[in-house]
């Protein structure tokens, strides 16, 4: 992120997403700020709300209630505080919501519900548990993962050496 770029928050990743960005192009550039370019401004990248309009369509609602459950469930996973905005009582499917490779499948649809955090079942969004996977704590678990066969293996060499 440049400086100068303004923060890719919730509410600007939703208004992109109307005006007919890829979703997960709006999000992703919004999880590059969560994760790594503003992580230490996490709560400006969620408090300000959504701007739903009163004639939303079902596509642009469905994004708006998956966006609510997202702030929730990263709020909860990073400790960070989450907005009342998100338990705003139109942030809600009426009908479920099943996202995902083959999700019109019935054991596509047994897993996802297996395996979707609660905000996004609470609100008929399914959609599995692996949409946020971070690739920057995932990248520094690899690193630490290595140190620590790397270390493992130096001390078996130097006890091997010491009989």
């Amino acid at each position: 992120m440049q400086l100068d770029e303004p923060l890719q928050t919730m509410a600007r990743t939703f208004s992109q997403i109307c005006q007919g960005e890829e979703p997960w192009i709006a999000l992703g550039n919004f999880m590059n700020d969560w994760f790594a370019y503003a992580r230490d401004r996490r709560e400006q990248l969620v408090q300000e709300p959504l701007f739903l309009a009163a004639d939303i369509p079902l596509s642009l609602k469905r994004w708006a209630v998956f966006i609510a459950a997202s702030v929730e469930w990263l709020c909860f996973r990073y400790d960070v505080p989450c907005p009342d905005w998100v338990y705003d009582s139109r942030l809600q499917l009426a009908e479920p919501w099943w996202y995902g490779v083959n999700a019109d499948h019935p054991a596509v649809q047994a897993r996802l519900m297996s395996t979707t955090p609660e905000p996004f079942t609470r609100r008929n969004i399914y959609c599995g548990d692996r949409m946020y996977n971070n690739k920057y704590e995932l990248a520094d678990l690899t690193a630490r993962l290595k140190a620590l066969r790397y270390a493992r293996g130096k001390a078996s060499s130097d006890m091997s050496r010491a009989r």
